[in-house]
């Protein structure tokens, strides 16, 4: 959340006061034809708005008629893998970051895991890595950063856990069949979990508890990344920013 300094107040008084002052000048030369007095009238009226503007606009600051708390969220998208998360979690992640109003994190399951290599994948293992997850939002939130998470999280206890962690969890469903994230899969990641290479996958050798009632539902199969980015970013101005 950015605020504004008194030394930004200055500098927008002295820019705005430049561009007036010079404007009052040339009036008062154009209709009196003294070069004199138009530069004196400018240089009193230059002096004296400049502080009217700064004492104007610190005052206004402590007023907190129509100001609005920037509540930080987490948009959680969660479904099986190749069935776009990331990538549609990293297309709002870039739009959301242009607004300089919400200081915002990307967080995605490899990344974490990365950092937590010796992390497995049966339930309790990511029953206990979904929870430092939620731990770490909740820090993050609690100095007013959002957060795009993009997770599997294929089990809905450890879903509500994090919910419960966190404030303004909007819970995302990205859909798509596993015969679709099949034909995705450019790493072949679902063939090794077909032939038992790889243990407790999710949608192979694992289960995955859909959400019963997301705040938003994505069907991969029917919407592009684009089109899907878009939803969410449009849910996101309308339920936290459609006063600003």
């Amino acid at each position: 959340m950015y605020i504004e300094t008194k030394l930004r107040s200055l500098l927008k008084a002295i820019s705005w006061r430049f561009f007036a002052t010079l404007t009052t000048t040339i009036i008062i030369f154009v209709f009196f034809g003294r070069l004199d007095l138009a530069i004196a009238a400018g240089l009193i009226e230059l002096v004296i708005k400049i502080m009217v503007y700064f004492l104007h606009e610190r005052l206004w600051n402590k007023v907190k008629i129509g100001k609005k708390k920037i509540e930080p969220f987490v948009l959680w998208f969660t479904g099986l893998p190749k069935s776009g998360k990331t990538v549609i979690a990293d297309k709002v992640y870039e739009k959301l970051k242009k607004w300089e109003y919400i200081p915002i994190e990307r967080i995605d399951s490899k990344d974490i895991r990365d950092l937590l290599p010796e992390i497995g994948f049966d339930r309790e293992s990511r029953k206990l890595h979904l929870k430092r997850v939620g731990i770490l939002i909740k820090i993050l939130q609690k100095n007013s950063i959002s957060v795009v998470a993009s997770f599997v999280s294929p089990y809905k206890e450890t879903r509500d856990c994090v919910k419960e962690m966190t404030k303004n969890f909007i819970e995302i469903f990205v859909k798509a069949s596993v015969e679709t994230c099949i034909k995705r899969d450019d790493k072949g990641v679902y063939k090794e979990a077909l032939e038992g290479k790889r243990k407790n996958f999710t949608g192979v050798s694992d289960d995955y508890d859909e959400p019963a009632n997301p705040e938003i539902l994505l069907d991969t199969e029917k919407l592009t990344i684009e089109e899907s980015a878009d939803i969410v970013f449009e849910y996101v101005k309308k339920r936290f920013y459609k006063d600003l």
